[in-house]
């Protein structure tokens, strides 16, 4: 039976590399759809739960992670020979940056070299980690091809770009369309046939992975610049004495020609921080400068100082300054309703806070504890006792579930909503 006939009848045994935001929901719904699915991770306590069927990721189904597990449909492992078993193998491995912006492919480069380790005939690689435009091409083919092997006749390679939105209640991995090109038209198809059997929403080819790769920037670089935008709005507005979450709820009611983003302490996550400097960084290859995009990421850089800027002038009218007091941030991940630290800005507040000598004491709902910069912190928990000892206090993630924003309000001299959860409906709120 050949590899497009395993996967159309799905009798593939599918592989994904890499456990985490994006790999274990996508590993469940090819177990869903009916595949056999093998997970790969170095980190053995990953291993260990999905083995277990106990669930780490807020986006996955706890019972539905379970039953799989119970019927053999999706299992884990650290031991990569496993991959020679597989008949498909997604790449789902973290692509951060360094210090420098530039992007860091040694993971993607680790995972390709264990599959070229066990590479043979009639396997699809499907690379879905985000990246730069030709990564797919000039990074993972050259570590395959190192086999002699010949793609699009003897394997097949393809880039799907993930479209996670961690806490999204609408859309997720099953029904998000997914964007497949491969290096040849015979790898395209085989992916095509994979993503078709999975998930609900459908798949669009497009003509190579250098396509696929570009879509998913441009759709992380539309939000930077549009959130930066609304960033820089939000500061003149202010000095204005214009609301400016009034102003776009009423932009929003045009039913053309616009599309509201909301401003924030900053923007976190791995998607729209650092996915559009990987088209920055490439870009110079080609003697371009990025120059909307770098300014963005300026723009909204510059978040966390602007928000302790603000809560020193909150202070100032107050007769107090920001050295010894004591402040209260409310959540610190990086968006409303989930766990998720990655990027999150919350956490630069801290740090800026923290050099400015005042007490920083923080609640978060998903988050009972985190370390940071080698310092743990662990949240206080909403009692009247405690909020009586605040000077003031932030709200820097958008939870909607798990604080009584109206307890808090009654309880700490002011609130700086920079999410705008309270409406500014509480007598003592100031809006970012």
């Amino acid at each position: 039976m050949s590899l497009y006939e395993k996967i159309l009848n799905k009798e593939a045994v599918v592989g994904v590399i890499g456990m985490g935001y994006v790999g274990l929901p996508l590993a469940v719904e090819k177990a869903r759809a009916g595949y056999k699915v093998v997970g790969f991770d170095i980190q053995e306590k990953r291993v260990d739960m999905i083995n277990r069927g106990e669930n780490y990721i807020g986006d996955v189904d706890d019972n539905e992670l379970r039953e799989l597990v119970q019927a053999k449909r999706l299992r884990a492992t650290t031991d990569f020979d496993e991959l020679k078993n597989c008949d498909v193998i997604s790449i789902c491995v973290p692509t951060p940056l360094d210090k420098f912006k530039q992007p860091d492919l040694s993971y993607i480069i680790n995972s390709a070299n264990e599959i070229k380790k066990r590479l043979r005939k009639d396997q699809l690689v499907v690379l879905e980690s985000t990246t730069y435009p030709g990564t797919t091409e000039e990074v993972v083919l050259p570590i395959l091809q190192e086999t002699g092997l010949k793609v699009g006749k003897d394997f097949y390679l393809a880039f799907s770009p993930e479209r996670v939105d961690p806490g999204n209640p609408r859309y997720k991995t099953r029904n998000t369309p997914k964007v497949v090109g491969g290096v040849t038209p015979e790898c395209t198809k085989h992916a095509v046939a994979l993503y078709e059997n999975v998930l609900e929403a459908g798949v669009f080819p497009v003509s190579s992975p250098r396509a696929a790769e570009m879509t998913k920037i441009l759709e992380n670089t539309f939000r930077l610049v549009n959130i930066a935008l609304v960033q820089e709005m939000t500061k003149v507005a202010e000095k204005m004495k214009i609301n400016i979450w009034e102003v776009i709820d009423a932009a929003a009611t045009k039913p053309f020609g616009y599309m509201p983003f909301y401003p924030g302490p900053g923007i976190g996550g791995h998607c729209i921080p650092i996915d559009p400097f990987y088209l920055v960084y490439k870009a110079k290859e080609y003697d371009l400068h990025m120059m909307l995009v770098e300014v963005a990421g300026e723009i909204s850089n510059s978040m966390p100082y602007y928000v302790v800027e603000r809560l020193t002038d909150i202070l100032n009218e107050r007769k107090q300054c920001l050295n010894g007091r004591n402040i209260l941030l409310l959540g610190v991940a990086y968006k409303g309703n989930i766990d998720d630290l990655r990027e999150s800005p919350a956490l630069k507040v801290i740090e800026i806070l923290e050099k400015k000598k005042a007490n920083v004491f923080y609640y978060d709902p998903f988050v009972p504890e985190f370390t940071h910069n080698g310092k743990h912190y662990k949240r206080i928990e909403l009692t009247e006792e405690n909020l009586r000892k605040m000077d003031g206090a932030i709200v820097t993630s958008g939870h909607t579930i798990g604080i009584d924003y109206e307890f808090v309000a009654k309880n700490v001299p002011f609130l700086f909503d920079t999410k705008n959860v309270t409406k500014g409906k509480y007598e003592n709120v100031i809006l970012l």
